[in-house]
């Protein structure tokens, strides 16, 4: 990128206790680090003004350097305008609620979102008296304290939360952050044609179903089969990207062996309607086929930009992080996903994937939400244009920053 210069700092030594809990990992490491950021801060600014430092929400702990050092501090939210105005919110709940989010068993009421249940928050959110807890609780007061918020959404999709944001609903009785809403950002990828693509050129338009999860969207034997007897008997085509299952262990970042990991005959059965892809597929350009009609998704913000982005509704499958509540977001503001319903452990069964696969295809809903999909999609590319919201949010933001 022309005009940008990169600068690596050295990963600090880890204690051993962190390496056991990932989300206390990452928001450990930048506090580890921020020595090091305080010393390449001062060096840059000897030879350099800093007008401005934009922080990753999971860096948070490096908002005391800059503070010390008196930079403008924003954040960059890569999750959507959503599960920001809950984040900012938060504090408030944490204030007017004693009981833990796991024993409340209630819905809660935050601006600019949908009723949520309490189960609907993620993991880290649920019980007070853990460590991960209180990381939590200073990267959202961090982020409340800052001179603004970078957010990857557009403002036809989440128009409510970023009003909610933009009004100070979320933070009553305080100053609320400036919030600029650039998306949808999509990288259209490049390198040789992968053979699922040629797979779609032969399938009818919006005939497929494409299930994909993630990096770190992996499911057990037993969930793998189940799904494939999901697909199976729903009778609709489908392209399928599947990873090792976890206990595979040491494996799991290899090719999986797909005729032992699904049930016998499931590939001779289907092979007239569907496309397995062994670990990885080229999401963006699956979702700009004409042959996709829908997306089984774990809900992940790039992956409900890209759905919008090329006009695809979504069955939502959350798996990890914010997702359950993008999944709220999706299915009662934005109306662009059908909920798959998951039991307390997160198994879907064989009957919830195909009556949601066949509900998308062949009822009204399903049309509608087809509808709604290509109306989001024009709403994506306008606010990508000249003029349009995003860019102009984009604009605002390079001129406070520069």
């Amino acid at each position: 990128i022309p005009n940008v210069s990169y600068k690596c700092l050295p990963m600090p030594d880890i204690p051993p206790e962190l390496k056991s809990n990932l989300f206390e990992f990452y928001l450990e490491i930048p506090r580890l680090s921020n020595p090091v950021l305080k010393q390449n801060l001062e060096e840059i600014s000897e030879r350099s003004k800093v007008n401005a430092i934009v922080i990753d929400v999971l860096c948070s702990a490096a908002f005391h350097v800059s503070a010390d050092t008196g930079i403008p501090t924003y954040f960059c939210q890569t999750s959507g305008a959503s599960s920001l105005a809950v984040m900012l919110y938060w504090p408030e709940i944490h204030e007017s609620y004693e009981e833990d989010m796991a024993d409340f068993n209630d819905f809660v009421i935050i601006p600019g979102n949908s009723p949520l249940h309490s189960s609907d928050f993620a993991d880290v959110m649920q019980r007070r008296c853990t460590k991960m807890y209180e990381l939590l609780m200073e990267m959202l007061r961090n982020v409340r304290k800052s001179e603004g918020i970078v957010v990857f959404s557009f403002d036809a999709l989440e128009f409510r939360a970023l009003e909610a944001i933009r009004n100070g609903s979320c933070v009553p009785g305080h100053r609320s952050p400036p919030v600029y809403p650039i998306g949808p950002l999509i990288h259209s990828g490049g390198g040789e044609r992968h053979e699922c693509l040629r797979w779609l050129d032969l399938q009818p338009r919006k005939s497929v179903v494409f299930l994909c999860f993630g990096r770190r969207g992996v499911f057990s034997g037993k969930q793998l089969r189940e799904m494939a007897d999901g697909l199976d008997r729903s009778g609709h085509r489908f392209l399928w990207a599947i990873r090792n299952p976890p206990e595979i262990g040491s494996g799991a970042e290899q090719d999986p062996e797909i005729e032992i990991l699904l049930p016998e005959g499931f590939l001779e059965r289907t092979k007239h309607r569907g496309f397995v892809v062994k670990s990885w597929a080229p999401q963006t350009a699956v979702l700009a086929h004409e042959s996709v009609a829908g997306f089984v998704s774990h809900c992940g913000q790039g992956s409900i930009l890209e759905a919008a982005t090329f006009g695809v509704p979504i069955i939502g499958w959350p798996l990890y992080a914010e997702q359950r509540l993008n999944r709220k977001f999706l299915v009662e503001e934005a109306r662009l996903s059908l909920p798959l319903e998951e039991d307390a452990a997160g198994f879907v069964t064989a009957t919830e994937l195909e009556k949601r696969v066949r509900e998308l295809f062949e009822t009204e809903n399903g049309r509608e939400l087809r509808r709604r999909a290509e109306e989001m999609k024009s709403s994506a590319a306008a606010a990508m244009k000249s003029g349009g919201s995003s860019m102009v949010a984009l604009e605002k933001f390079m001129a406070v920053v520069t």
